[in-house]
């Protein structure tokens, strides 16, 4: 799967387990309704968080963000809100979830479905919300490294 470029979202979810997650399992599913899915290890954080909170958020990232990409996919920063002290954020209007500045795209999901999905289950969200940013280059994902869309 290196092989395959793919756009580089960060996960987040509010509440009592809030979570942030570097992510590039994810996709649109449909138009109408408006869903999309992500792909979350069951071991990980962000899947205590999500099936906790019922939504999360998407806010996909720009060529700018590889250190928050990164911040977001390491294990070393603190558990819970205080992660998020560290990148401008602010609660998402539908769902609360932090939405990452700077952002290419936010969406915020309501848990619609989820499936079990080998060592993963799929995570499908109902878009209650969703906003654009400014036009920038994206980031990727290709190769085991991070690239950026010119």
């Amino acid at each position: 799967m290196s092989r395959f470029a793919t756009g580089i979202v960060v996960l987040t979810a509010g509440g009592e387990h809030s979570h942030g997650m570097t992510a590039n399992a994810f996709s649109s599913v449909s138009l109408d309704p408006p869903q999309v899915l992500c792909c979350v290890t069951r071991t990980a954080r962000m899947h205590r968080a999500i099936t906790s909170a019922g939504c999360f958020a998407v806010s996909v990232l720009s060529a700018e963000q590889e250190a928050t990409a990164r911040y977001f996919a390491g294990g070393r920063r603190p558990d819970g809100a205080t992660q998020f002290d560290a990148v401008d954020w602010a609660p998402g209007p539908c769902t609360g979830a932090p939405l990452l500045g700077g952002a290419l795209a936010w969406l915020e999901c309501e848990l619609a479905e989820a499936h079990e999905g080998g060592d993963h289950t799929i995570f499908v969200g109902r878009v209650l919300g969703s906003n654009r940013g400014p036009d920038r280059s994206a980031l990727l994902y290709f190769g085991g490294a991070y690239h950026r869309l010119t």
